[in-house]
Formats: structure tokens, sequence, C-alpha cells
């Protein structure tokens, strides 16, 4: 009897616990939720990148790996290249320099038509200087695309977001690219 009677305390003490957890857990997640999204920021860009795999004193892009006996280039499955591309308020190269894309590209695709894009943006203009935003994502070869925010620094602690990608001149001869970037960052 006298154990019947302790199991049932036992059971009733662990339902009343399990009850004051829950309820403190939940007002602690709403007060979370609540100064998660009043904190949360929203900031957009717009900048140019350029992309250029010609000249020596304005090369931004090179290859540095690739299959063996085949070339190494943009559209060749496999190659893979590191960038410093320069970023800039407008579209042309003479513009004011907002930051650079620093990072690589990899052909990843059997077909060759997408490369994978792992690089910081590394801002160097007044407001942002020395915040980064991590880029990763499928860049396909079309002309409108999408990659991920992943994270960042600085100013963009904790972002995330996306950025839409339009190739706004493309010079084959040239190796040059302008990719205008369209970036909505969601940080605190």
């Amino acid at each position: 009897m006298a154990e019947n009677a302790l199991a049932r305390i036992a059971i009733i003490s662990s339902f009343i616990i399990f009850v004051a957890l829950a309820v403190t857990s939940s007002d602690a997640s709403e007060a979370a939720t609540k100064y998660h999204f009043e904190n949360l920021k929203q900031t957009n860009f717009v900048f140019y990148m350029h992309d250029l795999a010609t000249g020596r004193n304005n090369l931004t892009v090179n290859a540095v790996a690739g299959v063996p006996h085949k070339r190494w280039w943009i559209l060749e499955f496999g190659t893979v290249f590191v960038c410093d591309d320069k970023l800039t308020e407008e579209y042309g190269w003479d513009s004011t320099e907002v930051g650079r894309a620093q990072g690589l590209y990899v052909n990843s695709q059997v077909d060759a038509k997408s490369v994978h894009l792992l690089v910081s943006l590394v801002f160097t203009n007044k407001e942002f200087n020395g915040s980064t935003l991590e880029i990763q994502g499928a860049d396909k070869f079309t002309k409108y695309r999408e990659v991920s925010v992943v994270s960042g620094t600085g100013k963009f602690r904790l972002a995330r977001g996306f950025a839409t990608l339009e190739t706004v001149n493309l010079d084959i001869p040239l190796l040059y690219a302008i990719v205008r970037w369209n970036v909505t960052v969601f940080h605190y």
C-alpha cells in the first residue's frame, strides 16, 4: 500500500515538473522568437563584379587546377579557379570599388554548364569596411541565377539570404564578364 502511494506521488511530481518545464520553455521560446524578429535587419545591395581572366595588370581570376591533359578553362569539367574580382557601385571598371569577391569557382557539372561558387564578398567601402558575406551555390551558365548567402562577419554577423546574379556583359575573346549582383541579406 505504501509502495502504491509512493509510486503515485512520484508520477504526480514528475507530471507537475514536466508541465512547469514546458510552460517555462514555451515562455523562453516566445521571448527568443520575439527578440529574433524585432532585431533582425534586412540590407539590400546592388553592385557589379568584374571577372577578368586575361591581362597582366588586371587579372582577377586564374585557373589553378584541372583534369590532366585537358585545357583548364571555365567550360571544362573539373577546372578550379581562384578569384579576386573587383566589386563596383556601377557598371564601369573605373566606378567606385565597394569590395572584392575572393574565393573559388569549380566547374562541377559533367556537361560543364555550371560552376560551384564559393566566395567571400569582402567589403572595402566606408559603411561596411572589413565586413564580409559568404556566398555558396551553383552558378549556372544562364543569364540569371541565384546563390545563397550562408554567413557573414562584422556588420553582417549571422547573415543569411540570397543573391541574384545577372551577366550584363560577356566578352569571350577577352575572357571578361561583368555580373550584376542583387543581394538581400538578413542579419543582426
